[in-house]
């Protein structure tokens, strides 16, 4: 099993979403911790609680492989001692497709565990239809 540290929620939220475009499972779960009540919520989808359907909601997703990238945008964080909500906007793209990429709201929960920061919740919501902000901080992947 694959393990690692993450030292920061930042940390944590560049590695989810490394797993993501990689289409990774193994590393998309080390990402998560390990209590009974996680939860994620794909972009209309329904609520999947608990590790063993969170991690199935994963397989399913990257089924097809490495194929989606991402931008973010728009990041606001709140940062507590054992708990950080990152609010960002997804630019998710599919690798070698012309169209524009979607735009989706995401909020990632991220709690520090004993092994270090931990995604506790996402829930990514599309926004069709709607610009995503203008804003333009650094983003996480290039």
């Amino acid at each position: 099993m694959i393990t690692e540290t993450f030292a920061t929620a930042q940390d944590a939220e560049h590695a989810f979403y490394q797993a993501f475009e990689r289409a990774d499972l193994a590393a998309m779960m080390v990402v998560w911790a390990e209590e009974d009540d996680i939860v994620c919520v794909h972009p209309g989808g329904a609520r999947r609680c608990g590790v063993v359907e969170v991690r199935e909601s994963w397989r399913q997703i990257f089924a097809q492989g490495p194929r989606l990238r991402f931008r973010l945008t728009g990041n606001r964080v709140f940062s507590g001692r054992m708990l950080t909500i990152h609010s960002v906007y997804e630019q998710v793209s599919v690798a070698g497709d012309p169209r524009p990429a979607n735009a989706v709201l995401a909020t990632n929960i991220y709690l520090l565990t004993d092994r270090g920061w931990r995604m506790l919740m996402h829930h990514g919501s599309p926004l069709a239809g709607e610009p995503a902000t203008q804003e333009n901080p650094p983003s996480i992947l290039h």
